[in-house]
């Protein structure tokens, strides 16, 4: 107060609810949320897409690791960050999300292959450098007449075929099968399914069991034919 008439003086004013000191406390205990333990919130919703395949466990672990950067920020600023409960809750279910999709995926890896197939890929097919592309390399010729699994991509039909097809192309990769693409002779295999069955043309891995054989065809909806086919196909 003014010691001169007693009335409160320029920087006596009394501290009311709406301002001074009381405005600066609140300031003072407010704390961020952490942005790390956001992303790993988010990615952890994420997460169960690690049962779908197994590029797709990355994201459990990022999950995890943004969980972990959030815990160190904030342990090491506790009085700016927080955060702290969505962090752990990001790490637990990365690591649980991390672990079942693991044993899943292997369990499905395990399952897809029939008793008494053998495992077939691309690289088998392929010929020597330097020979040439229609050649047939040993590697191909000792698989006449197994029984194999083989994963690829179909080369979409043309003209499409809305009820299905019992015959289609099987390619190496999606680069060459899907847009717009020739594949090379010994980059795509001719699989004719057993029973009647069909199948419609999908963009994604298709897996398909059957009787592997090596017989050059110089005539299919390709043109430059096939060398490789397999046959009495069953889908996995």
């Amino acid at each position: 107060m003014s010691a001169a008439t007693g009335s409160p003086g320029l920087f006596d004013a009394p501290l009311g609810a709406s301002g001074g000191r009381r405005d600066s406390d609140a300031a003072d205990g407010y704390r961020s949320l952490s942005g790390a333990a956001i992303a790993a919130g988010v990615i952890s919703l994420l997460a169960p897409l690690a049962f779908l395949d197994w590029w797709l466990l990355v994201l459990p672990v990022v999950g995890m690791v943004l969980g972990g950067v959030a815990l160190r920020d904030i342990a090491r600023r506790p009085d700016v960050l927080a955060g702290r409960g969505l962090a752990v809750a990001a790490v637990g279910i990365g690591a649980a999300m991390f672990l079942g999709g693991l044993v899943w995926q292997m369990r499905s890896y395990a399952a897809e292959l029939p008793p008494g197939f053998m495992r077939m890929n691309y690289a088998m097919l392929q010929p020597l450098p330097g020979d040439p592309a229609d050649l047939i390399p040993e590697s191909a010729v000792a698989l006449d007449g197994r029984d194999v699994l083989l994963k690829g991509y179909i080369y979409p039909p043309d003209p499409p075929k809305p009820n299905g097809t019992s015959e289609f192309l099987l390619c190496r990769d999606q680069g060459e099968c899907c847009f717009g693409g020739q594949p090379k002779i010994s980059d795509r295999v001719l699989v004719k399914l057993a029973d009647g069955a069909t199948i419609h043309f999908s963009p994604r891995l298709t897996k398909v069991a059957g009787r592997f054989a090596v017989r050059p065809v110089a005539t299919t909806d390709v043109s430059g034919g096939v060398l490789y086919h397999i046959e009495g196909a069953r889908l996995r």
